[in-house]
Order: C-alpha cells, then structure tokens, then sequence
C-alpha cells in the first residue's frame, strides 16, 4: 500500500513539474493557409498570429510570450495580430507595453481578461485603452495598404460578441478591400457571420484546453470541454477561421498537452499557387481544413 501511495505522489509531483515547464515550451509555427478568394497578388502575405499573453501573474507563459514575440518580430511579417487577453493583472503592463512596441504592423483586441469577465480569481481586468506601437480596435475596422492592395482589419470588443450581434460586426466588411481580416477573441464569432463577410477570421481564448487528458480516442480538454472550434483552422461561411492555441496560461500556471504556440499564418491565392503548380510540374501543399 504505502509503495502504491508513493508511486502516485511521485507521478502528481511529475505531473505538476512537467505542467509547469509545459507553459513555456512555446511551438513556433508556420502554416500555409489557402485563402478562396485571395487576389494572386497577396499570395504569400504573412500574418504573426499570437494570443492569450495573460501576462501579470507568475507563470512560464511570460517565457512563452517573450521567445513567441520575439520570433514574430524578426520574421517582419506583413502584419501582426494579438487576438485578446493581453493581462491577468495590471504588473503585466509594462512588459506588455515594451513587447508590443517591437512587433511591426501590429493589430490588437481585447479578451474578456481584459475587461474582467473571467471567472477566474487571479485575475483582474485591466482597463487598456491605448498601446502604443500597436493599433487597438475597438468594434471599428482600419484600411491598410499592404503590397500596395487594399487589406482591411477589423477587431470586435468581447462585450459586441456576447450579445450576439453579427449583424454589426458583419457591417465593418468593405467588399472594395482585396482582403478582409476580422479579429474576436471568441471563435464562434464566426458562427454570427453572414456567408462571405470576411476572408479570414482570427480568434483565441481556448487555449487549447490547457490542461487535457490522454485517452485512448484522442486528449480531453478540461476547459471548455464542449468547444466546437479549439485550435486551427477550420473553414466556415463566415470566413476561414484560425485558433491560436495562445501563449500564456489562466486558473493555474500549468499546460498539459496542449503547449503554448505562435502562428505565423502564411497566405495562398488558388491563382497564383495553380500557376506555380504549372511552371514547376509540382503538386501544391495546403492547409487541411476540418469538416
């Protein structure tokens, strides 16, 4: 008995060391992703998609936040964007400040941490309303030039999402912009948009589960257990959505199976990849998108 009782502390012990070192192994991602109605000329944009800072309380995450910013800056992608949940306290600020002022072309919205609606009670909201070196968007939407195109980008307040209302965010879309880029820190924005609104939707929150269980048919995520969209990308009539799995950690400073990650998203238009697959005799490799 006592050897069984010894066994399983050690094990929890493992468990919990392994969760901690776990927040900061931070995957460093490239993912190509096919885009319907990308013009040949945004073929290859790239977009840093990172997410879920949470940064303020002790964890490994501010580990996997700084080498993931730091990755994105010196790959100087066409733009880059932060779906949400930026601070769990307000220490966190001046970190966060500092890293945002390295990131090029950065876009930001906030998470329901940030405008404390978390039930988690280490966290406190933080009322951010300016970062300087990056664009906070608030329910509004910028037009950009990018590769001399017109890109626009629009970014919902969580309160705008948890009162249902598509139809506002539907009407930020331009149909004049070459590419329309919509920012929700909640995926299931998506499930509120209008067929077409916008070509790409990019989202966090879930962090994967966060903590998730092997079983013989795949792992459980503890949080948010019944989530519909979890990591990845996933094609739907409102857009082609991507998940972060984010970066930082909420509730408790540990990831079991479900590590932090960067994106670096990386545009493909079926003209300009079909056009490609012709002069080389090769066959074009794309994202899978689940059903």
């Amino acid at each position: 008995m006592i050897v069984i009782i010894v066994a399983a502390v050690a094990a929890l012990v493992a468990s919990v060391a392994y969760g901690w070192w776990e927040a900061g192994w931070v995957r460093l991602r490239e993912l190509p992703v096919m885009l319907p109605s990308l013009p040949p000329e945004l073929h290859g944009l790239r977009i840093a998609h990172l997410s879920d800072f949470h940064l303020g309380l002790p964890s490994r995450g501010e580990r996997a936040v700084e080498r993931a910013v730091a990755w994105a800056a010196a790959a100087r992608p066409d733009l880059t964007v932060i779906t949400g949940d930026l601070l769990s306290r307000r220490d966190g600020e001046p970190r966060l400040r500092e890293l945002l002022e390295t990131l090029p072309h950065c876009y930001v919205v906030l998470g329901n941490h940030d405008v404390a609606e978390a039930r988690d009670p280490f966290s406190r909201g933080v009322a951010v309303d300016e970062l300087r070196g990056a664009t906070l968007l608030n329910d509004e939407a910028w037009a950009v030039r990018v590769r001399n195109q017109g890109v626009q980008i629009a970014g919902v307040h969580p309160a705008t999402f948890l009162a249902g209302d598509g139809a506002r965010i539907a009407r930020f879309a331009d149909e004049r912009s070459r590419l329309r880029i919509l920012l929700c820190h909640y995926p299931e924005i998506v499930d509120q948009l209008p067929a077409g609104a916008f070509d790409l939707v990019l989202a966090g929150h879930l962090h994967d589960g966060q903590i998730c269980i092997p079983t013989p048919f795949g792992k459980v995520r503890c949080a948010h257990p019944r989530a519909r969209y979890t990591r990845g990308l996933y094609r739907r009539p409102g857009g082609t959505l991507h998940v972060s799995p984010g970066l930082g950690t909420t509730f408790v400073p540990f990831r079991f199976l479900a590590r932090p990650e960067a994106t670096l998203l990386v545009l493909q238009s079926p003209g300009a990849t079909a056009a490609a697959a012709g002069a080389a005799a090769a066959p074009v490799v794309a994202a899978t998108l689940p059903a």
